[in-house]
């Protein structure tokens, strides 16, 4: 009779060391977890600086609109300046816009990031 050994198909496997959930790297500190959070940072300063920029551009640009452009200064809204009227008036609802964008761009980077660390 020969004998047979039985053994589970792991058993053979390389045996893995035990890793570090990604989120002691973070909440310890260490080199790994700075690179984390770093990325997180840079997405998110990314996103800060180009607001910023588009605010600037905005505000900056019809100022200059009216300094510039005579004949935009002349124009009239109900008696009132069309630069005062834009500056004062229409430019809220596309910081509004602005703003909700950012919001929801910020919490598409902090939930990617969350994915990141979960999966590793």
């Amino acid at each position: 009779m020969q004998r047979v050994r039985i053994t589970h198909p792991r058993t053979e496997a390389v045996r893995r060391m035990p890793t570090r959930p990604t989120s002691h790297e973070i909440d310890e500190q260490t080199q790994v977890g700075a690179v984390y959070m770093d990325s997180l940072i840079r997405s998110q300063r990314r996103l800060a600086v180009m607001v910023c920029l588009t605010i600037t551009a905005v505000l900056v640009g019809t100022a200059l609109l009216g300094a510039l452009v005579p004949r935009f200064a002349q124009l009239r809204l109900l008696g009132v300046p069309l630069p005062w009227v834009v500056l004062g008036v229409l430019v809220y609802p596309v910081l509004i816009m602005l703003a909700a964008y950012t919001v929801r761009k910020a919490e598409r980077n902090e939930h990617a990031f969350t994915e990141l660390v979960r999966q590793r």
